[in-house]
């Protein structure tokens, strides 16, 4: 049977009307072997190529720290787009892609704490937050729930890692704007994430 027309808006990821794909779903299987998943993988294995570049510079802000850094952001809505094109969703995906987000700006504060190129204060407010997503990733999975991706914490990610990579590059003033509007989404989306974890745990003790 041949997949549904891909309108433009839902191509790009501004249409996220309906279910989502029950590839993704937690008793799905895995399915490592796609193309958005080999973006994934290219984007994780881009992180320690940020690292070792950054802390072998002398100021955080070499050339291919920045290059590699847009790269791997990039490659956040490359495999979406990929994985609406070819149909190729999976519950590898699913769990992939939040992940490397998190390393991916997990990686960018530590070069930008390392450096001082934006306020730590800052940089400890995107850190908590980060690692606080991670944990209940985990959890989530160990309870068999479903973490859906709301729209503060879809977008919240955009200023955060544009913010990061401006730092990067060594403009701090216009950085700090990024990553204070991106750490507002980002809280307005862990609530949501607490809201939703809690509605499901609701439902399957009752079931």
């Amino acid at each position: 049977m041949p997949r549904p027309r891909l309108s433009r808006l839902r191509l790009l990821g501004l249409d996220r009307s309906g279910p989502p794909p029950p590839q993704t779903a937690a008793d799905a299987p895995l399915r490592p072997w796609t193309i958005p998943n080999a973006i994934g993988y290219a984007r994780a294995a881009l992180i320690p190529v940020i690292l070792i570049s950054a802390y072998a510079s002398n100021d955080g802000t070499d050339a291919l720290v920045g290059i590699c850094f847009f790269i791997a952001g990039a490659g956040d809505y490359a495999d979406g787009i990929a994985a609406r094109l070819t149909g190729q969703y999976s519950r590898m995906g699913a769990l992939l892609d939040p992940v490397v987000d998190r390393l991916l700006v997990l990686a960018g504060v530590c070069v930008c704490w390392s450096f001082e190129l934006l306020p730590r204060w800052l940089l400890a407010i995107v850190l908590a937050r980060e690692v606080l997503m991670l944990a209940f990733g985990q959890a989530w999975v160990r309870r068999g729930l479903t973490l859906r991706i709301n729209w503060p914490g879809r977008i919240a990610v955009g200023p955060t890692m544009l913010g990061i990579w401006l730092a990067l590059l060594g403009v701090r003033g216009v950085a700090e704007g990024f990553v204070y509007a991106g750490i507002a989404l980002a809280l307005l989306a862990t609530g949501y994430y607490l809201r939703d974890g809690l509605r499901q745990m609701r439902v399957s003790s009752s079931a």
